[in-house]
């Protein structure tokens, strides 16, 4: 068996600064843009969070693998994530509940990592020089060939991913006897959220990206749910129309994260590429309606314009981060349309948002 601990592996960023480490995972070579999470936990969920499709993710947390991986832990049916970064990459692993080692999944999934890196290091700089492309290769060293292949990288913004992650083919979620049903525009849903509804007797059926309101109103739901997803909203005309169909016929509609930036422009307001993005477990935010704190899980590099919010005479802002200011939720006067910018169904307060599905089943329940 290859010890993959000693084989060598290079990060390149789009800057030229070079970083040296370790294989972890697949040997071989990928790209995308370079992005950190602040999370200590819940490192299977990240890497199958289908918002973060396109990009390379830097672990803060100084162990990866630690506890393994567990099949039922995912939040899509694959790893989303294009490659990863870490200090400690953890082949061997304690909780017993675990199926397989991180390796083993990697491998597996055809995913490639350098680990041995100083994270720290990395962070700080992606912090002061914001985001950026990047190449991670443990089959070419030759830092002149990567930096070649690294031109040759799109930048995220501009980019439309979300018809890449979601399904092929609508689905059901849930019991079909449930008192409601809701009709979920995939952009790259996650497995938690379809779990949260199923809890609240809702009966979903799951639709492609491109789906017309025409189509999915032909199943006659009770209210429409746009869900996160990756990529650039302002590259997303088609999913803009849709919001702005179900508003016009006036039925409910709740937004989370990507779904939250189509809602704004579906009512005029842009959208901006963020020169960090947020993606943590402990962002707080702060819901003006209610005056209550709550400690939430993001995973954004997009978001709405502030300003643009603040004289739009069709919105009202509900949430605010405490860290920035940003635009975190916002209603549509008039319409029973809500959305907010982070993750409800995570858990890292660990349930402070849920009751924003709640709201959602009382909205469709009128």
């Amino acid at each position: 068996m290859i010890n993959y601990t000693k084989l060598p592996a290079v990060l390149l960023l789009e800057d030229g600064t070079v970083y040296h480490g370790k294989a972890a995972g697949k040997i071989g070579t990928t790209t995308g843009e370079i992005c950190f999470n602040t999370g200590m936990t819940g490192y299977q969920e990240i890497f199958t969070d289908p918002s973060y499709f396109g990009q390379i993710m830097v672990a803060t947390n100084s162990h990866i693998g630690n506890y393994g991986i567990h099949h039922d832990e995912i939040e899509s049916g694959a790893i989303k994530i294009a490659g990863l970064v870490c200090k400690n990459f953890n082949i061997a692993f304690s909780r017993k509940m675990s199926d397989v080692s991180i390796q083993d999944y990697f491998q597996d999934q055809n995913i490639v990592g350098i680990s041995d890196v100083d994270t720290r290091s990395l962070v700080r700089h992606i912090r002061d020089k914001g985001a950026m492309n990047a190449i991670i290769s443990s089959e070419i060293l030759d830092l002149e060939v990567l930096k070649e292949k690294l031109a040759t990288v799109p930048s995220m913004a501009g980019l439309e991913l979300s018809s890449q992650v979601s399904t092929k083919e609508p689905y059901f979620s849930g019991d079909e006897n449930g008192e409601h049903r809701v009709a979920v525009l995939d952009l790259g849903v996650k497995k938690n959220i379809l779990r949260n509804f199923d809890s609240r007797g809702v009966y979903a059926k799951v639709f492609p990206a491109k789906t017309t309101f025409e189509e999915m109103q032909k199943w006659n739901p009770d209210g429409y749910f746009i869900s996160n997803g990756p990529g650039d909203p302002s590259a997303m005309p088609y999913a803009v129309e849709t919001v702005k169909d179900i508003l016009a016929a006036d039925k409910p509609l709740f937004g989370i994260c990507l779904g939250h930036q189509l809602l704004a422009q579906a009512n005029g307001i842009g959208t901006m590429k963020m020169f960090n993005g947020h993606r943590g477990l402990n962002h707080p935010v702060k819901n003006i309606i209610t005056d209550h704190c709550e400690v939430t899980s993001q995973n954004h590099g997009f978001g709405v314009i502030p300003d643009e919010v603040r004289k739009s005479d069709k919105v009202e802002i509900t949430h605010l981060n405490l860290n920035d200011q940003s635009i975190e939720g916002i209603r549509v006067k008039g319409k029973k349309a809500f959305s907010v910018q982070y993750h409800p169904e995570s858990s890292p307060g660990p349930h402070d948002s849920r009751y924003l599905f709640d709201d959602f089943v009382a909205m469709m329940k009128k």
